[in-house]
């Protein structure tokens, strides 16, 4: 799966109740976007989102993608490259590790879903998606792990749902390693 702009099924309610399955896909931000009247219930996110996403993309700060169903956009994330220190990482990992002032990887940065979309399987897929395009640069580009930050303890729990560890010394952030993360996708495909 490349993580283009293929589309993701998610099972849920959707404008077709007679297969109960909505389809959404996923292109870069662009001005088309109306992202105006986006909420996600979350305030800072949804500024972010209506007010500096697009500048960050220019700056190249950040790449923005948007879920988008026949309604529109239903949700959003960012990606960016990172940089972890041994001293971030929990003691059992560290110790099979090169002693390395910097560890690549990549940062999933503010992802949101619409409020209209909740209960819908849209969160997964959002981190479904900005995980498989991780992994695609990561073939070019190193990632020894994919970083996201939490905004409260229900985002903590949801990543966590996905295998994702907090830090120690900043329980508001977790990681997922890149090589479990890739485990996860092949084992998903084989289903």
């Amino acid at each position: 799966m490349s993580g283009s702009s293929a589309p993701y099924v998610a099972t849920g309610r959707s404008p077709d109740r007679a297969t109960g399955l909505v389809t959404i896909h996923f292109e870069p931000l662009s001005r088309t976007h109306a992202r105006g009247t986006f909420e996600c219930g979350v305030p800072a996110l949804d500024d972010w989102f209506r007010t500096r996403a697009s500048q960050d993309e220019r700056r190249n700060i950040a790449r923005v993608f948007v879920a988008l169903d026949d309604d529109g956009i239903v949700g959003f994330y960012g990606l960016s490259m990172f940089t972890l220190t041994l001293e971030d990482l929990p003691p059992e990992l560290t110790s099979r590790l090169p002693k390395y002032r910097a560890l690549p990887a990549a940062l999933i940065g503010r992802l949101a879903r619409y409020v209209r979309a909740r209960d819908q399987g849209v969160g997964e897929l959002l981190l479904g998606d900005a995980i498989t395009r991780v992994l695609g640069a990561a073939q070019s580009v190193a990632a020894f792990a994919i970083v996201v930050d939490a905004k409260d303890d229900a985002a903590i729990a949801f990543y966590r749902t996905f295998g994702f560890v907090q830090f120690p010394s900043t329980p508001d952030r977790l990681f997922l390693l890149a090589q479990t993360a890739a485990a996860g996708l092949e084992l998903a495909r084989k289903k």
